[in-house]
């Protein structure tokens, strides 16, 4: 049962019920009906394994749901890995099962060169904005004159946070999520259905219960964003990679739903709010209201935001509007206005739109978080990663009730756009619990002496030479220079890393302090008797912490390469690189950095740095930004006394394995779209069977795997005469390896 409130403001009880419209034999403009994809079992499928699938992707769907919309987890994350590892065996064996709403496509589909278009059924309209009060009263009175109502009628409202994020159309056809666009112009978008499936929020099978009708079509509308401590530590993660951190959430939110690469997209916390619909086909919901229907929502498994209400009038209304922009701080996810509707469905169809704005809805905007105050300086830090960190020190302001003091310049290039200088009048914008940053210069209240803020030269902390990489600069002394050697150190002993246990960070900064170590290397020269006569050492933490140094001097080569902190250098990329060259020989002979392309390249050491970059970037997962990275890292002096030094203390990593199995030695490249298999999927097969993948033509390749609309690879590959096999073969092959 739900309260429904009429225009009179009673509340009565009434149940739920949706009227099920009779099939219509001529779909809507663009219906999905169309394009109901079906299921592609073979006939050499078991039986049996069929329904394990089936039964296995309504158990992770469910647990999705749980955890990702209702916050109430019924499975350890072990037994929901079991679950999908299972699955994902099975689609393995039998390519067949493999069906777009697999909880195993979430990250399945192949890059892609462009997205395409999908025409909305029903425009998705912008919204038109009040400010205040006033104008909100007005938006009421003109609704009251369009249908012809007493002033002091009351009308119904629904009033739900503004998010600032990306408005999206999810498609559903019986059920199946099968498109997925932007709201573009609001009469086209851009087709992301691929992205949308990596998000975890976003069911690909819509919730089945007895007392809701399932819709053949069913159009939703939505707002995708980025959480805010999410947030954080996303841009955490990039600086500490050594990328440039996003602006905001909406920026991160928006870039990551139109990545070229589904597998970039998954990687992002991606969540969603849904708030309406768009076309349907076999329900109508023309006696309900907006807030019946966000139940009706809920209860399909779709998430909505719990802080939309049901009013009885504007005043009403205006007062959730105070509560949510008072409480905004505290929601944990960008919002920048509230949106007001008419509840009754009845009515907004009667109501219309004008031009490309409902008469029904409006947008009641909040105040903006911004304050204007003098730039006093600009200071430069320096992260783990090297990368020099230009950094507002301003006069304080109190922006949205917090104090201000300093404010990100993001980058180099940032302060050049908006031509900050010191002394300068700068607005600054705070936007929840975001870093502040400086959006706009007053420039007609600049001081005649201030002069352009110019690029450091080196390090300002250690001194050492300064590389730069696009728009940000970095110090080249990853191993020495004192504002990364703390955090150098910290990632050193971690547990993902060499795994020392009993030195943390208040450990490395009290040795830092006591000058007993300088770098990584000296770690491994700790004695027990110096340790036991420092201040909160004993002699059993002494004892310990020795054993643990001692215990990681025979690490695994990824593991020695990762914990090293070469930026942009994760676990994965680590590995690949100790698969691919066996040993940190070929990196400890450079003498010459990246700049080669600066030099002569006929000169021998040029041409060995030449031929390093070209084997790293060759290598599926690395790409040329990494390989230069690494090539900077071993070309740096300092770095490379640290290492031989750490071999020369006993570290000695364990070499990976040679490649076993049938494909072992053999580089297959793949070209084209797949169907019947992800991308992912197949690099994982030839893997398993000992082979490597790369992304990239050349003579090295042994097998080009070609798929529909194979291009300039395919025509590289005849002329160089390597083996092409199509997708079809390519799963021949792979199954009779497997049955040897």
């Amino acid at each position: 049962m739900e309260k429904s409130v009429g225009r009179s403001g009673r509340r009565d009880e009434k149940p739920l019920e949706i009227r099920e419209l009779p099939y219509r034999a001529t779909p809507c403009l663009h219906s999905p009906l169309t394009q109901l994809y079906g299921k592609n079992y073979s006939m050499e499928t078991p039986p049996k394994a069929i329904s394990e699938a089936e039964e296995l992707r309504v158990a992770i769907e469910s647990h999705n749901r749980l955890y990702y919309q209702l916050d109430a987890p019924e499975v350890t994350d072990a037994e929901y890995d079991r679950l999908m590892r299972r699955l994902e065996k099975l689609e393995a064996e039998y390519p067949g099962l493999v069906t777009p709403d697999s909880p195993t496509q979430r990250v399945g589909a192949a890059p892609i060169e462009e997205f395409g278009t999908i025409t909305h059924t029903i425009p998705m309209l912008s919204l038109k904005n009040v400010r205040n009060r006033e104008e909100a009263v007005e938006f009421d009175a003109q609704i009251k004159r369009f249908l012809k109502l007493a002033p002091d009628a009351d009308i119904e409202y629904a009033v739900e946070p503004k998010m600032d994020g990306l408005a999206v159309e999810l498609i559903y056809v019986d059920g199946k999520f099968t498109k997925g666009s932007t709201r573009g112009d609001g009469i086209t978008g851009e087709d992301i259905t691929a992205n949308l499936r990596t998000v975890r929020s976003i069911p690909l099978t819509l919730a089945k219960s007895d007392d809701v009708v399932l819709p053949r079509l069913l159009e939703v509308r939505g707002e995708v964003f980025i959480p805010l401590d999410r947030f954080n530590e996303l841009n955490n993660e990039r600086e500490l990679a050594g990328e440039e951190p996003f602006a905001n959430p909406r920026n991160a939110a928006a870039g990551s739903l139109r990545q070229k690469d589904p597998a970039v997209t998954a990687k992002r916390p991606l969540d969603i709010f849904c708030y309406g619909l768009g076309a349907t086909e076999g329900i109508t919901f023309r006696g309900q209201t907006h807030t019946y229907t966000i139940g009706y929502l809920k209860k399909l498994g779709l998430k909505t935001n719990p802080e939309t209400k049901q009013v009885r009038n504007i005043i009403e209304a205006l007062n959730v509007c105070t509560r949510l922009e008072e409480e905004r701080e505290s929601f944990g996810y960008e919002i920048d206005g509230a949106v007001v509707k008419v509840d009754t469905i009845s009515l907004q169809e009667d109501l219309g739109e004008i031009a490309r704005s409902p008469r029904w809805a409006v947008a009641y905007k909040f105040k903006p978080k911004e304050e204007a105050t003098l730039l006093e300086a600009i200071t430069l830090s320096v992260g783990r990663t090297g990368a020099i960190t230009p950094v507002a020190e301003l006069a304080p302001v109190e922006i949205g009730g917090v104090t201000v003091r300093h404010a990100s310049l993001h980058n180099f290039d940032e302060i050049k756009r908006l031509d900050i200088r010191i002394g300068d009048t700068v607005v600054v914008q705070r936007a929840g619990d975001v870093i502040p940053k400086i959006i706009r210069v007053e420039k007609e209240k600049r001081p005649k002496e201030t002069q352009k803020f110019a690029l450091p030269t080196e390090c300002p902390v250690c001194k050492g030479e300064v590389t730069r990489e696009k728009a940000i600069l970095y110090c080249s002394s990853t191993l020495t220079c004192p504002a990364q050697v703390t955090g150098s150190i910290a990632h050193f002993v971690s547990k993902r890393a060499m795994n020392i246990d009993g030195i943390g960070e208040k450990q490395i900064a009290q040795l830092l302090e006591s000058d007993i170590i300088k770098d990584i290397s000296d770690l491994y020269s700790l004695k027990e008797g110096i340790l036991a006569g420092l201040d909160r050492w004993g002699e059993l933490s002494a004892k310990n912490a020795v054993k643990a140094v001692e215990g990681s001097k025979a690490p695994e080569l990824a593991r020695l390469i990762y914990a090293l902190g070469i930026r942009g250098v994760g676990e994965t990329g680590a590995r690949l690189i100790a698969e691919e060259f066996r040993g940190l020989e070929a990196f400890m002979a450079l003498q010459h950095g990246s700049k080669w392309e600066e030099k002569d390249e006929e000169r021998p050491e040029v041409q060995y740095v030449i031929k390093i970059l070209a084997a790293l970037s060759d290598i599926h997962g690395i790409g040329e930004e990494i390989a230069n990275s690494v090539v900077d890292f071993f070309s740096e002096a300092h770095n490379r006394s640290v290492i031989e030094r750490l071999l020369g203390l006993g570290v000695d990593p364990k070499v990976p394995k040679e490649a076993e199995g049938s494909l072992a030695g053999k580089v297959y490249l793949f070209t084209g779209t797949l169907t019947g298999i992800s991308r992912d999927r197949a690099r994982e097969m030839v893997e398993r069977a000992g082979g490597r993948t790369v992304t990239s033509m050349s003579k090295t390749v042994d097998v080009l795997v070609a798929g529909a609309k194979a291009g300039g690879k395919l025509a590289k590959a005849e002329k160089l005469g390597i083996r092409v096999i199509d997708e079809e073969q390519f799963i021949i092959e792979m199954g009779e390896m497997n049955e040897k």
